[in-house]
This record gives structure tokens, sequence and C-alpha cells, in this order.
């Protein structure tokens, strides 16, 4: 009899499950703690109880853990100086969506060479998680393979569910399990429907197959997830961060019965993809907040050590250390200054409550 199954796979390896990597790399108490207190403080502020800004800023993309380190090191000092005006979260994302080909992130090719050594990849990224949580810094990511969240969600404060894949079933229905709040990203082409449809179904309980902590093939019935709300990124028509598209996202997700809150990305559409000018997105959304758009709980920046990127593979040399491989940052003294101007700006914000 002719083969039907598995006719274009090469090789299926089987990896350890879920809960011996965890068990190799345990939570302790003290990253545990800086897990937990995180994701209150998020809710806190999307229930518009806690009057800070939540600011989820760092690499586009984790390709080096030891500049990943070093980033976080520095943020946990001005974490703790600023953190009465903002919460700060660490963006640590080990999984980069691709429209066509390219690297797809840490966890997928530690060793970026196309060795594609993914178990490694999973130990690596929890091990960082560990180190940086051991710092008191709260982590967030984007979740893009449904079954990663097994080796790593324990450490995730906050979550994101991309552009391309906030329509996505599969990524609904993950996002009704998870333990954390999730942000849903606008459409590529800046469709706020899409991320409002994925708000409402997460917020469900769903069932589905998916894998538990010893890797068995599951069905996975879910509670759904009150904690989802609307990240603004921009859109092939451009920015949807000024007071108009705002306003608009306000009523839009009044109309649906969601609560009326919203995180805005300062990179991607809203910067036209120029790291430099997510200051400007950064600025303006902040003084629409001052000014009492109180909607607006939250910024996302994409930020590193070095300003820029540099191209990856790089022909003819070792790879910059501190320099994005992926999209362009801001590098380090720019980041400084705009979290330091944001805290001044909410420090002067008047009514707080």
């Amino acid at each position: 009899m002719l083969p039907t199954k598995n006719l274009h796979v090469r090789t299926l390896e089987p990896i350890r499950p879920p809960n011996a990597v965890c068990e190799t790399l345990p939570l302790a108490v003290a990253a545990a703690d800086t897990v937990v207190a995180g994701r209150a403080a998020v809710l806190r502020i999307l229930q518009r109880d806690d009057p800070r800004l939540l600011v989820v800023v760092g690499p586009c993309s984790i390709h080096d853990p030891t500049g990943a380190r070093d980033y976080a090191a520095r943020l946990s000092a001005l974490r703790a100086e600023l953190g009465g005006e903002l919460e700060i979260v660490m963006r640590v994302y080990f999984e980069k969506p691709r429209t066509t080909l390219g690297w797809k992130g840490l966890i997928n090719d530690p060793h970026l060479d196309g060795s594609y050594e993914v178990e490694e990849g999973l130990h690596i990224a929890r091990r960082l998680l560990l180190d940086i949580a051991n710092l008191g810094v709260p982590a967030a990511t984007e979740f893009l393979d449904p079954i990663v969240p097994q080796y790593t969600a324990d450490l995730i404060t906050w979550a994101a569910i991309g552009a391309r894949t906030t329509e996505s079933q599969t990524h609904r229905e993950m996002a009704s399990g998870l333990s954390m709040p999730v942000g849903f990203k606008n459409g590529t082409n800046g469709s706020l429907q899409v991320a409002i449809d994925a708000m409402r179904a997460a917020r469900h309980p769903h069932s589905f197959l998916g894998v538990d902590e010893q890797g068995r093939t599951s069905i996975v019935r879910t509670t759904g997830n009150p904690g989802g709300h609307l990240v603004l990124r921009g859109g092939r028509g451009g920015a949807n961060y000024g007071r108009t598209s705002v306003s608009g996202a306000e009523r839009r997700l009044e109309e649906a019965g969601l609560p009326v809150v919203m995180m805005v990305d300062c990179s991607h559409a809203n910067s036209g993809r120029v790291a430099a000018r997510q200051e400007d997105v950064w600025r303006g959304v902040i003084q629409q907040r001052v000014a009492g758009t109180r909607s607006l709980i939250g910024l996302m920046v994409e930020s590193y050590l070095e300003e820029g990127s540099q191209p990856f593979p790089k022909a003819g040399g070792e790879l910059r250390y501190g320099l994005s491989i992926t999209d362009p940052c801001v590098g380090w003294a720019t980041t400084e200054r705009m979290l330091r101007w944001g805290a001044e700006q909410m420090g002067g914000a008047s009514p707080r409550s």
C-alpha cells in the first residue's frame, strides 16, 4: 500500500515535555513573587484601579541572552526609581512571526545558524526568564506557537497576540486559557474589528486540542480570560494613536460591551517603522493621557542597548553587541530619556483618580 501521511515530513523528533523542562529550571519564590505582583499590577491598571501607566519596553526580539540580561539589569534600576508613575514590564520576545521567510526567533533557532535546536531554545528562554524575574523585572512576550506557553507561561506577566494572529481561532482559544492579561493588536490593515472579535472570543470558555504538562495530547477546557484588551499598532493606512483614532476606538469598544481601555504600540505602523519616531508617538500618547484620556492605560516601545538594527545574517563579521537583528529599536539613552519624561508628566497629571 502506498503511504498517505507525512509525505513532506523529514523527521519527527520527540523533545522533553514541559514538566521535565520546568523541573530542571524551577520557578523559585522570588521569581514567582515578581510574576504574581506584576500580573496584579497590570490588572489593576486595566481596571483603572491603579492610575499608573503600563509600559512594555524592550528588544524587538531576543537574540542574545547576555545582552538581554544587561538590558534587564538597567531596566530594573529604572523600574525601582520610576515605579510611582510607571509599571515597567520588559519585552522579552522569543518568537518572531514572518510574512514569508526569515529567522523565527530564539526558541526556534537559538544558535542563529539554521540548526533549529528547538529544545535547547526552550531551555535558554526559560533560563533567561528566570534570571529576569529574579531581578524583580516582570516579563512580557508574544505567544505564537500554542505549545510554547506550557514551557514558559508561568514566568510571563503580560502577553500579546500579534497583528498576524489576532484573527486566528487557535490563538483566541489559547488566550482564553492564559493566566495573564493579554493584549490583542489590531490587524495589519488597521482593522480594529479583528481585535475586538478576538477579545470577545477570549473572554468566553473554550474546549480545544492541546498538550498537557506531560506533553500528552489533551482536550483543553478553559474558563475564559477577562484580561484581554486592545493594542493600537497602526496599519497600512498609517498611524492610529491620534485623538481621533483613540476616540473611535473608545466608541467601538463601548459598542462591543468591552472595557474601554487600550495600549498604544509606539513602533510598527504608528512610527512608520522608523525607530526614532517612537519617541514622538510616546510623547503624543502621554500628552493625551495627561490631558484626561484615561482609556490610554499603556504603551509599548521597541528598545535595546544600541539604536537601530543590523542586517542578519551578517556577511563577513560578528554581530554587534546590543543591536537588534530584527526591527530597529531606540537605544538605551533614548529609552531612559523617554521613561523619565513620561514619569515626570504622569507625576504632574491632575486629577489622578
